[in-house]
């Protein structure tokens, strides 16, 4: 069955101490792109998350968010700036000395003078491969699924608008014999209107008859799409990408069908051939949905 490129997952799991969420989008792209969003510790892990996304998507624009819903624990780390807290302290001791003031110098006073002492986080905690992708594969099962229900969807549409070209087809097919003898009645009658009753050369006229009906027949061009019909029913029966092939056989189909139109000289087979190209358009346009 086909699979779209549109979806969309989300899941959350424990990573690094904290628990991690992964959101993943997905649309359409003619080959596999990804735009990975992931936060510090886990920028390390792009090219596994990179590889894990590429092995269960074909084609399509990724884009992987990772953000934590609860951060890690992280170690306070307090630095003492020893140069500052002597400065601190001679500036005190001399401001002492000048104004000949009271009181002992504070040591509550000293530390909370700026720059004295320093608290920041440590580095933050590196996240284990295993963790991070395991809540990568489940929003991943979750595009899946749906880049899988939407897929269905599409090939039903597909599948719809192939019977329609099939029933245009046949119509064609069912009118070629009729044109070409309406087209040699034609030319007898024009034929028999320039003699003016006089004796007509049967030999020739079945010679130009003959090219006539060369130029416009359109058996080829009939048996030709009715390959690339099948050909397009079998591919929305595999499992696995198939966009590029129905994008390339949708082409064959539309090309065929010009010809057709383009020989027909038949107000009838015209009028299908215009139907038939409607329908082509519509599922060109649902094929670029396709992976």
């Amino acid at each position: 069955m086909p699979r779209s490129m549109t979806g969309y997952g989300v899941a959350d799991g424990p990573a690094g101490g904290g628990r991690l969420q992964v959101e993943i989008r997905t649309v359409n792209h003619r080959h596999f792109t990804a735009n990975l969003k992931l936060c510090t510790p886990l920028q390390s892990l792009e090219s596994a998350v990179r590889d894990r996304l590429r092995e269960g998507i074909a084609r399509g624009h990724v884009t992987l968010t990772a953000k934590w819903i609860e951060e890690p624990q992280r170690q306070a780390n307090v630095q003492l700036n020893l140069e500052r807290a002597r400065e601190v302290v001679q500036a005190l001791g001399d401001l002492k000395q000048e104004l000949d003031l009271p009181g002992e110098i504070d040591l509550g006073f000293v530390a909370r003078q700026p720059d004295v002492f320093a608290v920041g986080a440590s580095d933050e905690p590196a996240a284990d491969e295993a963790d991070v992708i395991a809540v990568v594969e489940t929003a991943l099962a979750d595009v899946l699924t749906m880049r899988q229900r939407e897929g269905e969807a599409l090939g039903q549409d597909l599948r719809s608008l192939l019977a329609e070209l099939e029933d245009k087809l046949r119509a064609v097919e069912d009118r070629a014999p009729y044109r070409l003898t309406a087209e040699r009645d034609r030319l007898q009658r024009s034929v028999a209107e320039l003699l003016n009753g006089r004796a007509m050369d049967q030999d020739r006229l079945g010679q130009e008859i003959a090219i006539i009906a060369d130029k416009l027949d359109i058996t080829e061009e009939i048996v030709r799409l009715k390959t690339h019909l099948v050909a397009c029913r079998e591919s929305l029966e595999v499992d696995g990408p198939v966009g590029r092939q129905l994008t390339f056989v949708g082409q064959e189909i539309l090309r065929e069908v010009n010809t057709i139109g383009s020989k027909a000289n038949d107000a009838p087979i015209g009028q299908a051939v215009i139907v038939m190209k409607g329908a082509i358009e519509k599922f060109r346009e649902q094929v670029e949905n396709i992976e």
